[in-house]
């Protein structure tokens, strides 16, 4: 996995959460691949070069999050998906991990700015048209977990 977005743009300002996300999907990538405990990946994240650049908490969120409820949202992307989820990329299938869980579960995030994140962490990570994928079911995963947040955000 390597990070295209470093090599074109170095000088691209990330922030620490933008950071924590990209890490949180480096674990889960590592996660999917190497079938390890979230614990040791967690560990192995943390001593990454750059990591206190991160935000550490949000980290630990996202990864201990996406890991520990896997199962729930597997299932709520399963439906929204043109294949099964053994058919999707590493990439997309952490993106998506990722993404759907702070959907659920960090209301205080706007959507529009989770969906922007997760379409950014895969146009660096993943395949060519990966992030339109992404953007795709992030947005009906959206409309589905929150409603009148995207309702409001189409009204304007």
């Amino acid at each position: 996995m390597t990070d295209k977005s470093t090599h074109a743009n170095p000088s691209k300002n990330r922030t620490p959460r933008h950071r924590a996300r990209e890490f949180a999907l480096q674990g889960l990538y590592q996660w999917l691949l190497n079938n390890e405990s979230a614990r040791v990946v967690s560990t192995n994240i943390r001593s990454a070069h750059g990591f206190d650049k991160a935000d550490g908490e949000f980290f630990s969120a996202l990864l201990n999050g996406a890991i520990g409820t896997s199962v729930e949202l597997r299932e709520s992307i399963a439906p929204l998906i043109d294949r099964s989820i053994a058919e999707l990329s590493p990439i997309e299938h952490a993106v998506l991990l990722l993404g759907a869980y702070e959907l659920k579960n960090h209301p205080e995030i706007p959507y529009r700015v989770v969906i922007n994140e997760a379409v950014e962490l895969t146009k660096s990570f993943g395949g060519i048209d990966g992030h339109k994928y992404v953007n795709g079911v992030l947005d009906k995963l959206a409309s589905k977990l929150r409603p009148d947040e995207v309702t409001a955000n189409e009204r304007r």
